[in-house]
């Protein structure tokens, strides 16, 4: 504690004190009973050389007797101290892993809280799902318990294989749209057929999106901006006003997720990509305004902002020397796994997030903390 907060300490403690003591030329913190004399500065040392580094952890363990009793052994032993300097390697779900569904029966043996947590029987419409981020939490939606799920992707060959592959994996009802984000007429008419097959959707993740980086602001054609910010921004638009409409017009409470990016709360270094993260602002404050108006029908909207993601676009050697940078300015010190956006993705989905929207959840190792 600092000496400054010493004395406000005291000072505060002052009015308890006799006229008398309180006027005496004894500092305060002296007129005070040993006990209630705060700590300053000098009175806590810490030295590192007194640290013992232990190449061993002794371990007591104090059991009960056969009888539920507390014993009167206990076993000792010793566990090693690793002192190598490796770095953990992040969990990342291989891309032929088996997806495990949620079934009725686990479902209905979890406590009430991790139901909760789960999204199932509910109907999940994801964009961008043919692929990277959006394909893993299309798997990770399947193991929360979703009762279907729609694909809608640009990439027709793409899509096509990972609808079959989850449907395989999984037993689930998966159906993909060749659908470009940028078309409101294909949306509405791929929600319909959703809504016509499985009923009105519970659960939007909009994931869908490009980046342009590296390119000055200067030099950047306009025909790139605007179809970035169609692809980006347009598209959240789009898909939202489809499927909210579904879920106004069946009565039925919904979730939308949009896939936004620090980049849309922060500027990038060391590249230039003013663009982008223009773009991705704008899908931010998108989702807290369709938050406070679709309040009222049930209907949640909430963003989620990655950070640098360990995806196959950034796996090329001329982002080799940018992504060293980028590893240094996040706390973790590693780019995201395809999959650390799974967990809240779901989250967002399920119940247990009821009581929230209009939220922007930084995703991202740490780095915005800087």
């Amino acid at each position: 504690m600092s000496g400054r907060t010493a004395l406000r300490v005291t000072r505060a403690a002052a009015p308890l004190l006799s006229r008398s003591t309180r006027t005496s030329a004894a500092p305060i913190s002296r007129a005070l009973p040993a006990a209630n004399r705060t700590f300053t500065k000098s009175a806590i040392r810490c030295n590192k050389n007194d640290v013992v580094h232990e190449t061993e952890v002794p371990v007591s363990v104090y059991s009960a007797d056969s009888n539920g009793a507390a014993g009167s052994t206990s076993d000792h032993f010793s566990i090693p101290v690793n002192r190598q300097d490796a770095k953990p390697q992040p969990f990342s779900t291989p891309e032929d892993a088996d997806v495990i569904p949620l079934t009725k029966s686990v479902h209905r043996s979890m406590p009430p809280m991790m139901q909760k947590m789960s999204i199932m029987d509910k109907v999940v419409v994801i964009t961008g799902g043919a692929r990277g981020l959006g394909n893993h939490m299309a798997r990770a939606c399947a193991e929360a318990g979703a009762k279907a799920l729609v694909i809608f992707d640009v990439n027709q060959e793409l899509g096509d294989e990972s609808a079959a592959e989850l449907h395989q994996k999984t037993g689930l009802p998966v159906s993909f749209f060749k659908v470009d984000v940028r078309d409101g007429d294909a949306i509405n008419a791929a929600v319909d057929a959703c809504v016509e097959t499985y009923g009105a959707p519970d659960v939007l993740i909009n994931s869908a999106g490009i980046a342009d980086s590296n390119i000055k602001a200067e030099s950047y054609d306009p025909a790139m901006f605007r179809r970035l910010v169609d692809i980006n921004l347009t598209g959240s638009f789009l898909m939202s006003q489809a499927v909210g409409r579904a879920m106004m017009k069946a009565g039925k409470p919904g979730s939308i997720v949009l896939v936004a990016s620090m980049s849309g709360s922060i500027v990038n270094y060391p590249q230039e990509q003013s663009c982008y993260n223009a773009s991705k602002a704008g899908v931010i404050q998108f989702g807290k305004s369709l938050a406070a108006e679709w309040a009222k029908y049930n209907i949640r909207v909430n963003c989620i902002s990655p950070g640098y993601m360990d995806t196959a676009l950034n796996r090329v050697p001329a982002l080799d020397a940018q992504k060293k940078i980028w590893r240094s300015l996040t706390p973790q010190n590693r780019l995201g796994s395809v999959d650390d956006l799974n967990g809240l993705c779901v989250f967002l989905a399920s119940d247990a997030s009821g009581f929230m929207t209009g939220a922007n959840v930084a995703i991202d190792g740490g780095y915005t903390l800087y």
